[in-house]
C-alpha cells in the first residue's frame, strides 16, 4: 500500500525536498518527518483556504456595495415618489379650488341671467300693455273720426237750412234766432272735437314711436337672451354632463335618485297675493316653452349636485398617500390566512387628513375591536362610510358633516401594520368595493 505514496514521494522530491523538524529535550532528541507528499498537501490546503478566504471577502464586499448601491436609489427613488405625489396632491386641490370658483362664478351667473330674465318678461307685459293700449286709442280716434264726420254733415245740413231761412228773414225772425244759437252751439261742438281728433292723432303718433322703440329694445333684448341662453345651455352641458357620468360610473340610477330628492326638497310655501292677468287674459309671467326646459334643466343641476353632495363619491385622503391593498380576497398581513378585505387601504404620513366623501350624519365615533379608532357616517339611500385606524377623531357621535370636511387624522390604531386608512363603504349594511366610488367623482370635484 505505500508504493504509490514511495512513488509520489519520489517525484515530488525533486521540487520540494523532505524536510525535518528536530524536537529536543533535557534527554531525548526527537524530529517530525516533513515528506514532500506531506508538505505538498498541507500547502495545497493552505492555498485553498487563502483563495476560499479572498473569494469569500469579495463576495461580501460586493454584496455589501451593492445592498448600501439598492438602499440609496430606493431613498432618491421614494423621494421623487413623495415629491411627485406632493405636487399631483396641491394639482388636485387647485383644480378642486378652480371648480368650486368656476361653479360659484357660474350661479352667480345664474341668479343674474334669472334677474334678466324677469326684467325681460315684465317688459314683455308692458310691450302687451301699451300695445292693448294703443289698439284701443285707435279704436277711439275711429269712433271720434266718424263723430267728426257725423258733426261736419250735420252743419252743413244747418248751414244749408239757415241759408234758407235767412231769404225769408222778414217773416221768421224769431225762427232765425233760435237757429243762430243752435248753430253756435254745434260750431263749438265741432270745434272740440277737432281739438280732441287732433290730441287723439298726436297721442297715436307718440304711442307709435313708444312702440317702434320698444320693438327695437325687444329684439336687442330677445338677440342678448339668445346668446345668454346659448351660453347658459352650453354651462348647463357641461355642469349637468360630468355629474351624471359620475352617478352612472357608480352604478346609482341617476333618475330615481333625482325624483327621490325632489320630492324630499320640494317645499313651497308664501303668503296670499291676488291673482295676476294679462290683457289676453291669462296668468301673467307664463314662461316659453324653450324656458321653461331650461329651468327644469337647471333644477337637474341643482338636484344632480346635491346628490353627488350626498353619495360618497369622493376621495377620503387630502395629501401624499399611495394604495397598499384593495377591496377583496388576500392574504392576511396577520395570520397569513386567505381573507375577505372589506376595504381598500390607503397608506400617507401620520396625521394626513381624513376627509368625509359625502353630507351625512355620524353614527360612530370611537375605538372598535380590529378598527382601531373608527368614525362611521351614513348617508344616504342607505350608504354608509367606514374610516378606521385613525390616530385623531375630530368629529362626535350625531354630527352632521359635510363633503370635504375634515373627520380625523390618519394613524395606526387597531389591527394594523403601519400608518395607513382602512375606507370602506356600504349599502344597507353589505360592504361594496369603494374603488369605483373614489373614482366616479374624479373629475367632477
Amino acid at each position: 500500500m505505500n508504493g504509490p505514496f514511495e512513488k509520489i514521494n519520489a517525484l515530488l522530491a525533486r521540487h520540494v525536498p523532505e524536510q525535518r523538524i528536530y524536537m529536543r529535550t533535557e534527554r531525548t532528541t526527537r524530529y517530525f518527518r516533513a515528506t514532500p507528499l506531506l508538505q505538498a498537501t498541507a500547502g495545497a490546503l493552505i492555498t485553498i483556504g487563502v483563495c476560499w478566504s479572498v473569494i469569500a471577502t469579495s463576495a461580501l464586499l460586493i454584496d455589501h456595495i451593492s445592498a448600501r448601491s439598492d438602499t440609496k436609489q430606493a431613498e432618491v427613488l421614494q423621494r421623487a415618489y413623495e415629491a411627485r405625489l406632493n405636487e399631483l396632491s396641491q394639482e388636485r386641490d387647485q383644480r378642486a379650488l378652480e371648480t368650486q370658483t368656476a361653479q360659484d362664478r357660474f350661479y352667480i351667473a345664474l341668479e343674474q341671467i334669472s334677474l334678466q330674465q324677469s326684467e325681460l318678461l315684465q317688459a314683455e307685459e308692458e310691450r302687451r300693455e301699451l300695445a292693448t293700449g294703443l289698439n284701443i286709442m285707435q279704436k277711439k280716434l275711429q269712433v271720434a273720426i266718424k263723430e267728426r264726420d257725423v258733426a261736419q254733415k250735420q252743419s252743413d245740413s244747418i248751414l244749408s237750412e239757415m241759408q234758407a231761412v235767412t231769404g225769408s228773414l222778414n217773416t221768421k225772425l224769431g225762427g232765425a234766432e233760435d237757429n243762430e244759437d243752435t248753430l253756435s252751439h254745434l260750431t263749438r261742438a265741432l270745434k272740440n272735437t277737432v281739438a280732441q281728433r287732433d290730441d287723439l292723432e298726436t297721442t297715436a303718433t307718440d304711442l307709435y314711436g313708444q312702440m317702434a322703440e320698444m320693438s327695437n329694445e325687444h329684439l336687442l333684448q330677445q338677440q342678448r337672451n339668445a346668446r345668454i341662453f346659448a351660453n347658459l345651455e352650453q354651462a348647463v352641458n357641461v355642469t349637468l354632463g360630468p355629474l351624471e357620468r359620475a352617478l352612472s360610473n357608480a352604478g346609482i340610477n341617476k333618475d330615481s335618485l333625482i325624483n327621490e330628492l325632489r320630492k324630499s326638497h320640494s317645499g313651497t310655501g308664501g303668503p296670499l297675493t291676488a291673482l295676476s292677468i294679462s290683457t289676453k287674459g291669462v296668468a301673467a309671467g307664463t314662461l316659453s316653452p324653450k324656458t321653461s326646459d331650461l329651468f327644469d334643466r337647471l333644477d337637474r343641476v341643482g338636484l344632480t349636485k346635491l346628490a353627488v353632495e350626498k353619495l360618497p363619491l369622493a376621495f377620503p385622503v387630502r395629501g401624499g398617500y399611495r394604495h397598499t391593498s384593495s377591496f377583496g380576497y388576500r392574504s392576511d398581513p396577520k395570520t397569513g390566512g386567505r381573507r375577505l378585505h372589506k376595504g381598500h387601504d390607503l397608506a400617507g404620513a401620520r396625521g394626513t387628513a381624513i376627509v368625509a366623501t359625502g353630507d351625512g350624519v355620524i353614527t360612530f365615533a370611537g375605538r372598535q375591536s380590529g378598527y382601531g379608532r373608527l368614525v362611521k357616517i351614513r348617508h344616504i339611500r342607505g350608504y354608509e362610510t367606514y374610516y378606521a385606524h385613525m390616530n385623531k377623531i375630530r368629529v362626535k357621535l350625531g354630527q352632521r358633516v359635510s363633503r370635504g370636511e375634515r373627520i380625523g387624522d390618519m394613524g395606526n390604531s387597531g389591527r394594523s401594520t403601519g400608518v395607513h386608512l382602512h375606507y370602506e363603504v356600504r349599502i344597507n349594511g353589505k360592504a361594496v368595493n369603494p374603488s369605483k366610488y373614489m373614482k366616479a367623482a374624479r373629475n367632477v370635484f
